[in-house]
């Protein structure tokens, strides 16, 4: 009897994503297959008008990796990939249909899934139900805890997590409360993988400075800031950049950004007496710092701030978080710990901001207690294994100093150092939190009158 084939499917929504398989392809991260399948998922608000990442320039240098591509998209059509999950009475008669479509047969099947406790994976993994997952992820959220509650079956199948080491020595917390391991990518398997997919590197005898580099995140589709403020976050970018003495600017937009904004930021840097030019082809991030060794890097809570810094040794500024750590609602959102690691690492570009404070960077232990404390006061059901790490950073000497990435009614609620005293008696405990919310409630009341 001939042994099992085994069959490895890895899930990619962005040439990031794709970028990070490959690397971890070719550093041996992944056993022996028989065949390997890159299922290409296209999750933007309109799929029909956004290109997917297999139509992105330079994926064919990846595709040789992979046996064959798949669309997850053309699988389930005329679904949407971020708005559908089986039904459990369809279970079996889907899970026997994509055995077929794809020609697994009785296949041995390994998952790689980003972004497990959402769909499509979450969709994915309930119809392969027997297959080990590999949890790899997509930058910066890999630090922060789990955002959703994972059925035990599905994440109890999960193995290691995989990620790049963007912040050496912090600890990712997601997934941990299955025991996953973390598993770092090689960065040189993924630099050499960036040096594919870009062109030309700059030339070491270049003696031309080279621009500052500006990243666009498109926050307003994320509803973290209005379309007008995130305009003037850009901005923000121009005149810091330009106050620093840099006369050529780039600005890499987000690519469902509106050109209105870009047309703008010409404008300004004109008006200022430099010159910005828009960098509109599909390409990484990092293919830039390659290609054009940047000066300096300037974003928001990129994930490709840290990339520039860690990866390629290049000067990074931020600007606008101070400002969002204070309105991200809901305080578990998944944005948060991005924003925390940001904040706490990479300096401000406007020297003595009033809602950018700078202050000294903190060592490895100071920041994986900082981070361990964020993490619980965002998911303290999933991670209540972290109270005592919450606790002692937030009653030790350098809570002071990050108290901004808390609110002290979620303290309050939590009943950590820093939040208001409350009576013991239960009855009473409810009256004080019911009055906390009325509170909040009225502000934003008033902030909308306004």
């Amino acid at each position: 009897m001939s042994a099992r084939r085994t069959t490895q499917i890895f899930c990619a929504s962005t040439l990031y994503g794709a970028a990070t398989l490959a690397a971890a392809l070719d550093s041996g991260c992944f056993g022996r297959a028989d065949r390997r399948i890159l299922l290409v998922t296209n999750n933007a608000a309109v799929p029909e008008t956004t290109p997917a990442l297999d139509e992105a320039e330079g994926f064919e240098r990846l595709r040789g990796r992979f046996d064959s591509v798949l669309s997850w998209n053309e699988t389930i059509s005329p679904l949407h990939p971020a708005g559908w999950t089986p039904r459990g009475q369809d279970m079996a008669m889907l899970q026997r249909h994509l055995r077929l479509l794809w020609e697994l047969g009785d296949d041995r099947v390994e998952l790689a899934l980003e972004s497990l406790q959402v769909t499509p994976a979450l969709a994915i993994a309930q119809l392969l139900p027997d297959a080990p997952i590999t949890a790899y992820a997509d930058g910066l959220m890999s630090y922060g805890p789990t955002r959703n509650k994972i059925d035990p079956l599905i994440g109890g199948r999960v193995r290691r997590l995989l990620h790049l080491d963007l912040v050496p020595g912090l600890e990712p917390l997601l997934l941990a409360e299955f025991g996953a391991p973390p598993e770092a990518v090689p960065v040189e398997a993924f630099t050499k993988v960036v040096e594919e997919l870009s062109g030309p590197a700059a030339g070491p005898g270049t003696r031309e400075e080279g621009p500052a580099l500006l990243l666009g995140q498109y926050l307003a589709a994320l509803q973290l800031v209005t379309a007008a403020e995130e305009e003037e976050l850009h901005l923000r970018m121009v005149r810091g950049a330009i106050a620093r003495g840099h006369r050529k600017l780039v600005f890499k937009p987000h690519p469902t950004a509106p050109d209105a904004w870009s047309r703008s930021l010409v404008d300004e840097a004109e008006r200022l007496g430099a010159e910005l030019t828009v960098e509109d082809r599909p390409v990484l991030a990092e293919a830039l710092y390659r290609e054009l060794r940047p000066a300096l890097v300037v974003g928001c809570f990129s994930t490709a701030l840290l990339t520039a810094h860690a990866f390629y040794g290049l000067p990074v500024a931020r600007v606008g978080t101070g400002p969002l750590l204070e309105r991200l609602t809901p305080f578990q959102n998944s944005n948060r710990i991005p924003l925390t690691v940001v904040d706490a690492v990479v300096p401000p570009l406007e020297e003595g901001g009033a809602d950018e404070p700078a202050g000294p960077v903190p060592d490895v232990a100071e920041l994986n207690d900082l981070v361990a404390a964020v993490g619980f006061a965002m998911q303290p059901k999933i991670r209540a294994d972290l109270r005592e790490a919450a606790a002692r950073h937030l009653s030790g000497p350098h809570a002071e100093r990050t108290r901004h990435h808390f609110t002290r009614r979620r303290l309050t609620v939590l009943n950590l150092p820093g939040g208001l005293p409350l009576p013991r008696h239960p009855q009473v405990r409810r009256l004080a939190r019911r009055a906390l919310r009325l509170r909040k409630e009225l502000r934003k009341r008033g902030a909308a009158r306004k």
